[in-house]
């Protein structure tokens, strides 16, 4: 796969992170607008401003628009081609709130909302993924273990809620598999880690990526989910907080070392021998 120079990355990095920013918050807003008479049921969201009349709906859809608008100014400034890629986008922010009412699994469709940045990352770089098969097997492989990872996170942040959902008749996987939660919370860790490790072998990383961000993310994992007591509101929202940090920071952690060695030249030596002996 092409290696991209250290100035669009950086350039590239801090517009996604503006645009994640923005569309996160338009995501919560859409949610809280659509929860507006499930959460004063809930002892965690009854505060919110729109739960508790503080925000009239008229002003959150006025404010949603503005926050559209904006995520709409930090696309444009990306490839042509994004705007396609982005837009599909628009409809899992919209269904999620839906979701959590007719599925146990909502936090599946919060992960096809939130890691769609995996796959938008390769256009706004300038890689045609519909012409460079590795490039699409890694962001698709990429995209399925950011999904595993956003629905291990945010199954323990469901934890917070279970007697108020049952009460509220909202369903959640957490719900779902209240009785064996550590077992399924290992077994998305171990599909997002074989996946991320599958995105990796596609994209052609070298060692760093996968000691640092592929061991890295078992280690966070496995620590996160040993530690936290999924029976305590406060110990879930703890490790929810920081538990994405850790891992998300030794992934990247990874993905940014790897991405130095190959720009500095350091894996150039083993490929030309791996190229010799073929």
């Amino acid at each position: 796969m092409p290696l991209v120079s250290p100035i669009p990355v950086i350039a590239t990095t801090a517009l996604f992170g503006i645009g994640a920013l923005v569309m996160r918050g338009a995501g919560c807003t859409i949610n809280d607008l659509w929860d507006r008479n499930l959460d004063p049921h809930v002892t965690r969201t009854r505060l919110r401003p729109i739960a508790r009349g503080a925000i009239t709906p008229f002003k959150a859809v006025a404010f949603t628009g503005f926050q559209l608008l904006t995520g709409l100014v930090v696309l444009l400034q990306f490839p042509w081609q994004c705007f396609f890629y982005a837009t599909p986008s628009l409809l899992l922010v919209a269904s999620y709130p839906l979701a959590k009412r007719i599925t146990h699994y909502p936090q599946a469709v919060l992960g096809l909302t939130f890691s769609w940045g995996a796959i938008m990352g390769f256009p706004a770089l300038g890689v045609d993924l519909l012409s460079n098969t590795p490039a699409l097997a890694a962001a698709a492989l990429l995209y399925s273990s950011c999904i595993s990872w956003t629905v291990l996170y945010d199954m323990i942040y469901a934890h917070m809620d279970v007697r108020d959902d049952v009460a509220a008749g909202i369903k959640s996987i957490a719900l779902k598999h209240r009785y064996n939660p550590k077992t399924v919370l290992s077994g998305l860790a171990g599909m997002q880690l074989a996946l991320l490790a599958g995105a990796g072998i596609a994209a052609g990383s070298g060692p760093a990526f996968f000691v640092g961000s592929v061991g890295g993310a078992a280690m966070t994992l496995g620590w996160m989910i040993k530690k936290v007591n999924l029976d305590s509101v406060s110990d879930c929202w703890y490790w929810f907080r920081r538990g994405a940090w850790y891992t998300g920071g030794v992934i990247s952690g990874g993905l940014f070392l790897d991405y130095l060695l190959k720009w500095m030249g350091m894996y150039v030596k083993e490929e030309d021998e791996e190229q010799v002996k073929n």
